[in-house]
């Protein structure tokens, strides 16, 4: 049986993270340096070193009232300016003094909110299918596995140190949101109840499609496979070169998918001969809310598989809350029994385990800070204008293209979701989208031009899982009129984007081709 950590145990790492904070705030303590140490804590400084990001780790994107109230106290509190959902599925709150990142993280603790290695070479937050549990059709409701996941993986914080993050998915249906089958670690769910494990995936520079290193596993024996991959990865990952520090090289590293499956195996089969007790017991959820009898409809709607119970969607542009409406929402959270909000992947967040008259309450609340169109859904990084490692800023050009799509009055279905990075690291996910772009320069006339590269063609349900195709540079300033004749090219055809690109794959890049620098 593996001992819980309780959260308040952190606390004694804290005043390192004080003094240091401090320390870099008064000039002693140069970026680089100050970046290597603050990752461990979940905190980065943001681009000119003059304020800090706090990332607040929530498992599998599920976000209790309780800890809801929390985020909304601190915004109001401590005066936060921005805050975002990540394509991680955590909270990131932004603009942040030294002092105030210390005091947040610090009282985030209390209420169960552990920001302990969300940066750095540490086990990311583990993601989840966000509507598990009350997804109709899912094959089982993955969350309470996805959130034991996330409390043993905190026992590697402190762990000898491995080569880079590690990042683990589970899904709960073939959508795959959470790329489970191309992430470091990711746990896909069958209609038997049991899951496939796939391993060494991941987006970036080289992407790779995870290997299947076992089928039909007991969500029991999870945590042995966990184990396991840390095994392998402190055995096979490389310490020399951080460029190639990330599970998914390692199939090179093993002679391709099948040495690295293999691999694998012989470090599983040393966790399973050590006799260590990982069994893994969870108790299965029960929501005793029902329906009311009051129903509701509509766009931002979907009926749960709990009868007479409703999820609201709300898509902040870029991800990027409207803090007043983010606190309204928190405090009608309080006033509805078993109200819970998950974050996606996509960046959109969905308010669950609502009556038909609560989720009017929400629906009106969010009205004007959600997205309306299937485009307005993009997703966006946090961009260079705040990111250290930023190359270009994905949010701003993310507000251009709405604004340009929104000036030529497209109809909704013109344009499909399209993810940016700014740059390679995928944070935006670019590689998956049917549409990506990853930040860059280009040079024209001699000089350093914004550019971002169009990715065609990413998919990332299982089963049909495709990287994007690269197919060449966009100066920055263009990007919004590309997409304008985009939009109306397919509106002349009489369909939406995804009709027409299923019949025309080759057409965006033919009209991409005149853009292209």
């Amino acid at each position: 049986m593996v001992e819980r950590i309780d959260p308040q145990n952190w606390k004694v790492d804290l005043p390192a993270f004080q003094e240091k904070t401090a320390a870099f705030y008064a000039g002693e303590v140069d970026k680089n340096a100050y970046k290597g140490f603050s990752g461990l804590y979940g905190s980065y400084a943001q681009k000119g070193g003059q304020a800090s990001m706090l990332r607040l780790r929530m498992p599998g994107g599920r976000v209790t009232k309780k800890k809801m109230a929390f985020v909304a106290e601190s915004i109001r509190k401590e005066g936060v300016k921005r805050a975002h959902f990540t394509t991680c599925e955590t909270i990131q709150l932004h603009d942040l003094s030294g002092e105030q990142v210390c005091r947040i993280m610090e009282s985030a603790l209390d209420v169960g909110i552990v920001t302990m290695g969300g940066g750095g070479d540490f086990p990311r937050n583990v993601m989840c299918a966000p509507l598990s549990g009350v997804q109709k059709g899912e094959y089982f409701d993955v969350l309470p596995w996805a959130e034991a996941a996330g409390e043993y993986l905190m026992h590697f914080v402190k762990a000898e140190k491995m080569p880079r993050k590690l990042k683990v998915g589970f899904s709960n249906a073939p959508e795959n949101v959470t790329h489970a089958t191309f992430r470091d670690l990711g746990f896909v769910a069958r209609p038997d109840g049991n899951f496939d494990v796939y391993s060494a995936g991941g987006l970036g520079n080289n992407p790779k499609f995870g290997v299947k290193v076992a089928d039909n596993v007991s969500p029991t024996k999870i945590l042995y496979y966990i184990k396991a991959m840390w095994l392998t990865f402190r055995t096979y990952g490389n310490y020399e070169n951080r460029g190639k520090a990330r599970t998914r090289y390692m199939q090179d590293v093993c002679g391709g998918p099948e040495g690295y499956a293999k691999a694998y195996h012989e470090k599983l089969q040393e966790v399973f001969a050590s006799g260590e007790d990982l069994e893994l017991q969870v108790e299965e959820p029960v929501l005793s809310k029902s329906g009311n009898g009051t129903t509701v409809s509509g766009r931002r709607i979907r009926e749960q598989k709990q009868q007479g119970l409703y999820t609201v969607v709300w898509h902040p542009i870029g991800g990027m809350p409207n803090l007043d409406v983010l606190c309204a929402v928190s405090d009608a959270m309080q006033t509805m029994d078993s109200v819970e909000l998950r974050i996606a992947p996509d960046e959109t967040v969905y308010l669950i385990n609502l009556t038909g008259d609560e989720a009017e309450k929400m629906l009106a609340i969010t009205e004007s800070d959600s997205a309306t169109t299937l485009f307005e859904t993009s997703v966006s990084c946090i961009g260079a204008a705040t990111c250290q490692v930023g190359v270009r800023d994905s949010q701003g050009l993310l507000a251009a293209c709405i604004e340009k799509v929104r000036e030529a009055n497209l109809p909704d279905g013109a344009l499909p979701q399209i993810h940016i990075s700014g740059c390679p690291s995928s944070c935006g996910t670019h590689q998956t989208g049917v549409l990506g772009f990853r930040g860059g320069s280009k040079v024209v006339d001699g000089k350093a031009q914004p550019a971002f590269n169009l990715f065609i063609g990413g998919c990332d349900r299982q089963g049909e899982e495709a990287m994007g195709g690269e197919i060449g540079a966009i100066l920055e300033e263009k990007i919004p009129a590309f997409l304008v004749e985009l939009g109306k090219t397919v509106v002349a055809t009489g369909e939406d984007f995804m009709s027409w690109f299923a019949k025309n794959p080759d057409n965006v890049a033919a009209l991409a081709a005149k853009y292209l620098v």
